[in-house]
């Protein structure tokens, strides 16, 4: 068997993801490349669950802290930078392993992005009109029946992307999947092993969503939030201050609630996100489903995993 050039490891918020791979660095050299849109920010530690220096120090890693906040970082930089790690990684003789949950990243360096439309202001200002007039929710609606499979993966709270597909849509009079199928891959000359972190109960991953926010909160997460807050130089505008927890905190230190509702909707803000992260593994059956919260048989798949690795 010939191993493979990367190893990709996605799933859902608080699956085990970073865990798994950690395991892994036990067995065989390995690199870990990590696709998460909130760890390349340098501040954006405890609630992006980024790995601490100790762990750093032991297991290279790579696209952490590599932008501050203020600056934007967008998927087809990721795939440029994570297509130099992959090879320099490789070319160390250890196995790139990537892991992230951030799978508008993993589908851009698996499938490519899509060549869309510029953007067209005056589309654009028809669109937000509509939105002002009936709302972000009614025009999903809308994205829903003109492309049922970009609705599926958009949430009815996310202006940009609602907007951008319905803009591609009436510049173009194609869906956004229609063009991003159409995509060339960039990965296409490279062997994937692609694994994902799918748990059976949800009731459970939900529970580790909210013990997991727990521990960030005790870690210092609301200082963390403030320190940004105060910062001159980050914008309220900021992508960066989109990422969930963050937002739900920040708008709690600017007068929005109290801090137990903020908690309360930073965690249903991550179940969101866990169930957005699982309906882009679903639609993609290229990923091996792996269970993680039965040790047994995640154990056997490590095994797997490691025979992978060493395979010539």
């Amino acid at each position: 068997m010939k191993a493979p050039d990367a190893i990709l490891i996605a799933g859902p918020t608080a699956s085990g993801k970073s865990d798994l791979a950690l395991e892994l660095a036990e067995r065989v050299p390995i690199e870990i490349v990590s696709v998460d849109s909130s760890q390349v920010y340098r501040g954006f530690d405890i609630g992006s669950a980024k790995p601490d220096p100790a762990t750093r120090a032991r297991v290279p890693h790579h696209l952490i802290d590599i932008r501050d906040p203020h600056q934007s970082y967008s998927a087809g930089e990721f795939v440029t930078d994570a297509l130099v790690a992959i090879k320099d990684i490789r070319d160390r003789g250890r196995m790139p392993v990537l892991v992230g949950g951030t799978m508008l990243y993993f589908n851009a360096l698996v499938r490519g992005i899509a060549p869309l439309p510029t953007a067209s202001p005056q589309t654009r200002a028809q669109i937000d009109a509509r939105a002002a007039r009936l709302g972000w929710p009614a025009l999903h609606a809308e994205l829903a029946a003109i492309d049922p499979e970009a609705a599926q993966r958009i949430h009815p709270n996310d202006p940009q992307r609602i907007q951008r597909a319905l803009e591609v849509h009436a510049v173009s009079g194609r869906s956004i999947s229609d063009w991003q199928r159409a995509t060339q891959a960039p990965t296409a000359g490279l062997a994937l092993a692609r694994y994902a972190l799918v748990p059976a109960d949800r009731g459970l991953l939900h529970v580790r969503i909210a013990q997991r926010f727990e521990r960030m909160m005790a870690a210092g997460f609301l200082a963390e939030v403030e320190t940004l807050r105060c910062r001159p130089d980050l914008p309220r505008s900021a992508a960066a201050l989109r990422a969930v927890g963050y937002r739900q905190l920040m708008a709690h230190l600017e007068g929005g609630g109290s801090l137990d509702e903020a908690v309360q909707r930073a965690v249903a803000a991550s179940r969101q996100l866990a169930k957005r992260q699982l309906t882009w593994i679903k639609a993609d059956p290229g990923w091996q489903r792996l269970e993680p919260f039965d040790r047994q048989t995640l154990a056997h798949w490590v095994d797997e995993i490691v025979f992978v690795c060493r395979a010539s």
